[in-house]
């Protein structure tokens, strides 16, 4: 992946730090949040100490029906509350009860947002003891159908805004920000939500949802996240009819229009905030999703949750699926469909470690690898013709138009979907992969889950119960001839939150291809016997802290071996020190 932005940018390497390049800064704890223990007093700051009505509306510090007697003598609340005293753990099972009441996932993801923007500790709290329930509540699929409808249900502003109107006072907007000690920044330009196209100003729910994921599943504190849209307009010709349309109705800024405003972005967050604050991008058109990974990855601290994130969490389900179809992945040909951001950043990956795994150049490698687009197989004939990402993968082969085709020719063992088009994996294409492996390994990997390339139910009944089935979003598990299948999910949330927390505790500066790896490798080693028993090429995600803190520990772990990490001394046992930082939801007691 290196070696393919090296070609799109100027040449350099994440490990070539440029002293003028770097500035001095970071984050700091400042209130205690990380190093205080639970039992531990805390004062509930706000810009002074909050207290009666004021600590009733302030979502960091409200408890609601939780404040005991003192606190409630004590911070002037009396006759604010009813008299009953509840504990956190009766006010989750009241909120669990009437979340599972709606029929809609949409009404459940107002539910749970509403109670994020009044109690952030019981939100954080319902959502870590029930992620398996309600993580596709607040993330994939139901936030796409909310950034689709964000403009009706908008009630209070998540997160900052930036639009053209700003360019020039970019810094002053992000001093705006109530919050100083940023540690991780999720930003979108809207262009390209899931799968669903583009959103403008409304993609604003995919950063406010992955930052909640870095809390909730990584444990980086809600204080130290900060969710931005970047505005410059839609080509969304409903959206730009919507009466309701939160965002700037006018056609996208292209060109240097675009790029002036985001080098002024990237410039302004560093100078705010310092040298190691994680500047995530997502759901960036392809062209500019490359150009500014490219342009940014050897002065800042970036990472492209499609391409690198993605590619990341798709290796590792490769890497462990090896237990249930043989092989090392030398002994593969993988076969992709969909050739934009995930697709290349996924294969580029996947190239990566089995030039690790073989000592074979990239070059080599890359051809264990091939990609269909929207024209084809991505062929040598084709190269003149494609884009600077897809040129890597244009190998010599005949002309094929079409997946079926391609199938035939190339054989693969391994077929993944990153097309972002629904059904396009059909029974002639299944059976025609089934019937070149006794265990193909499928993965469907578009979001949301109209857009996945096919259901858990078609690709085992297609491939007559053989196939090992991962997907983006999640499907129920599917009985077939007796047999309950239980489909895995390739979920980005296995990877970024862990990784941001291994960047965040190693205190970071630049991202390196090594440290996708080794978040690959470490997820992979969570894979337990009974996973495998039951089909899965992943882990629950019951158990999604701990693989947090497993991953965050490998990451810094390299970050270290690198010299890319700042915080020194290094600590000797990585996984206690990353589980002793991640934020806690359990209400605090209040002097």
């Amino acid at each position: 992946m290196e070696s393919t932005l090296k070609e799109i940018g100027d040449g350099g390497s994440v490990l070539d730090l440029d002293p003028k390049g770097t500035v001095g800064g970071g984050v700091e704890d400042i209130y205690g949040e990380d190093c205080a223990t639970e039992e531990q007093l805390v004062t509930p700051w706000t810009f002074s100490v909050a207290s009666g009505y004021s600590l009733l509306r302030d979502p960091h510090h409200n408890k609601g029906l939780a404040f005991t007697e003192k606190e409630r003598d004590a911070h002037y609340l009396r006759g604010l509350l009813p008299p009953s005293i509840v504990t956190q753990q009766l006010q989750e099972k009241k909120l669990m009860q009437n979340i599972r009441q709606y029929q809609l996932p949409l009404q459940k993801f107002i539910a749970m947002m509403e109670l994020q923007e009044r109690n952030e500790r019981l939100f954080y709290k319902l959502l870590i003891d029930n992620v398996e329930e309600l993580l596709p509540v607040v993330y994939t699929p139901t936030v796409g159908e909310a950034c689709q409808k964000y403009g009706s249900i908008f009630r209070r502003p998540q997160g900052l805004y930036i639009s053209l109107k700003e360019k020039g006072k970019i810094l002053e907007v992000l001093k705006n920000w109530p919050q100083r000690s940023i540690q991780v920044i999720v930003v979108t330009d809207g262009e390209r939500i899931l799968g669903l196209g583009d959103l403008g100003c409304q993609g604003m729910g995919i950063p406010v949802g992955k930052l909640s994921l870095y809390t909730a599943l990584g444990g980086v504190r809600p204080s130290a996240c900060l969710p931005i849209t970047i505005d410059v307009g839609t080509n969304n010709e409903k959206l730009l009819n919507d009466e309701f349309y939160i965002g700037l109705k006018q056609r996208r800024a292209t060109g240097e229009e675009y790029y002036e405003l985001l080098h002024e972005f990237m410039t302004a967050v560093k100078q705010n905030y310092g040298e190691k604050v994680l500047i995530q991008f997502e759901d960036f058109a392809n062209h500019n999703a490359f150009e500014l990974l490219a342009k940014y990855r050897t002065t800042h601290l970036v990472f492209n949750d499609d391409i690198q994130g993605t590619a990341s969490v798709v290796l590792a389900g490769a890497v462990s699926a090896l237990k249930l179809i043989g092989g090392t992945l030398a002994d593969h040909t993988f076969l992709f469909l969909g050739a934009g951001e995930a697709g290349t950043g996924i294969a580029e990956l996947i190239a990566l470690e089995i030039s690790k795994q073989t000592n074979a150049p990239v070059e080599e490698t890359r051809k264990k690898i091939w990609l269909v687009d929207s024209k084809g197989l991505i062929v040598h004939s084709r190269k003149d013709s494609l884009q600077h990402f897809k040129k890597p993968w244009a190998h010599e082969h005949e002309p094929v138009k079409d997946l079926l085709s391609a199938v035939k020719a190339i054989k693969p063992t391994v077929l993944i979907g990153s097309s972002g088009v629904g059904r396009t994996f059909t029974k002639e294409v299944i059976e025609a992969v089934s019937a070149i492996n006794e265990k193909p390994l499928i993965m469907a990997l578009s979001n949301p889950t109209s857009q996945s390339e096919c259901t858990a139910e078609e690709a085992y009944t297609w491939s007559e119960g053989r196939a090992i089935f991962a997907s983006g979003s999640p499907f129920d598990p599917f009985e077939y001839n007796g047999k309950t299948f239980v489909p895995g999910q390739s979920n980005n949330a296995y990877i970024f939150p862990g990784f941001g927390l291994g960047v965040v505790i190693s205190g970071a500066i630049r991202v390196h291809d090594d440290m996708l790896l080794a978040a690959s490798e470490a997820l992979a080693a969570e894979v337990s016997d009974e996973n495998y028993e039951n089909g899965l090429i992943y882990p629950p995600f019951t158990n999604i802290r701990k693989i947090s803190a497993n991953i965050a520990a490998k990451v810094a772990a390299k970050a270290y071996e690198l010299g890319l990490a700042t915080r020194l001394p290094r600590p000797a046992d990585l996984v206690k020190y990353a589980e002793s930082c991640m934020y806690s939801p359990i209400y605090r007691t209040y002097r």
